[in-house]
This record gives C-alpha cells, sequence and structure tokens, in this order.
C-alpha cells in the first residue's frame, strides 16, 4: 500500500536549541535505514526548510511506526493513505451510481 507523508520539523526551542535538535536529527537519519520492507518511492524536502513529504510503499503499516517512533521527538508526521488517480477515480464513479440507484 501507498503513503503520503508529511513531515514538519519541532521547533519549540530558542535559536541555539533548535539547532543542537537539527544536529541530532542529522545524526540519527545518517546512521538510519528504512525496514527491509519500506520502499521510498519519493524523499522531498519542502523549499521552505520546514519539512518535507515521502512517498512510501509498505505492506506492513507498522513498518510506518519504525521512522515515527525514532524522529518522533523531531518531527510531527501526517500519515495519508493513498492509491493511484485512476483506482480513486473508479470508487468516485461506482459511489455515484450507488447514490444515483437510491430513490
Amino acid at each position: 500500500m501507498k503513503f503520503v507523508i508529511s513531515i514538519s520539523f519541532l521547533r519549540n526551542g530558542s535559536a541555539a536549541e533548535n539547532e543542537a535538535a537539527q544536529r541530532r536529527l542529522l545524526d540519527v537519519y545518517s546512521n538510519w535505514k528504512p525496514p527491509a520492507g519500506m520502499t521510498f518511492n519519493q524523499f522531498l524536502s519542502r523549499c521552505d526548510g520546514g519539512g518535507g513529504f515521502a512517498v512510501v510503499e509498505t505492506d506492513n503499516p507498522a513498518d510506518l511506526i519504525d521512522a515515527t517512533s525514532k524522529f518522533g521527538a523531531f518531527l510531527d508526521y501526517q500519515i495519508y493513505p493513498v492509491v493511484e488517480i485512476a483506482d480513486g477515480v473508479q470508487a468516485s464513479r461506482e459511489a455515484l451510481s450507488f447514490l444515483d440507484s437510491i430513490t
């Protein structure tokens, strides 16, 4: 299954504390490897420096907990299960047909 993950930096401290947290985050990230069953299709950085996005695939949603638990002190996550647009359009058409069938 595909997931889009929105990532935002937690910046709740002073400038010096946020800088120290950013250094620690980079140290932790450089030693982290995604779970074997997780594929990163895209890993993107926001141009405003406030976070990023990832498009990942995994058959085991628990794989998502690996990253969120290890980086939770530094990052806030929003995780969205997604499907290809053609599948979403088909579901919408089926929903409309169902609604039209009810008189």
